[in-house]
């Protein structure tokens, strides 16, 4: 069992005024996440990075880890990340 590890930036927008998931983009670092999601916040209504890891063969997932939060972000976000 390999565990692989993915840097992930989920955006945040504004829909039937509420604020729904938008666009989620890799990145190729821990820091590059973070740097990406508080840049692209600047422009969206929030974004949060994230460190996925999970087995490289099955796909199951190992953890998930909220790495930065930047703008506004829905509050029950962290909760739906733990599953």
């Amino acid at each position: 069992m390999a565990i692989k590890t993915t840097h992930l930036v989920q955006s945040f927008v504004i829909k039937r005024k509420r604020l729904v998931p938008g666009d989620r983009e890799t990145a190729p670092t821990e820091s590059g996440a973070l740097k990406k999601a508080e840049a692209m916040a600047k422009r969206i209504p929030g974004t949060a990075a994230i460190r996925v890891m999970a087995d490289d063969k099955t796909g199951e997932l190992e953890s998930a880890t909220i790495l930065g939060q930047f703008g506004d972000v829905p509050d029950d976000f962290a909760e739906n990340l733990a599953g």
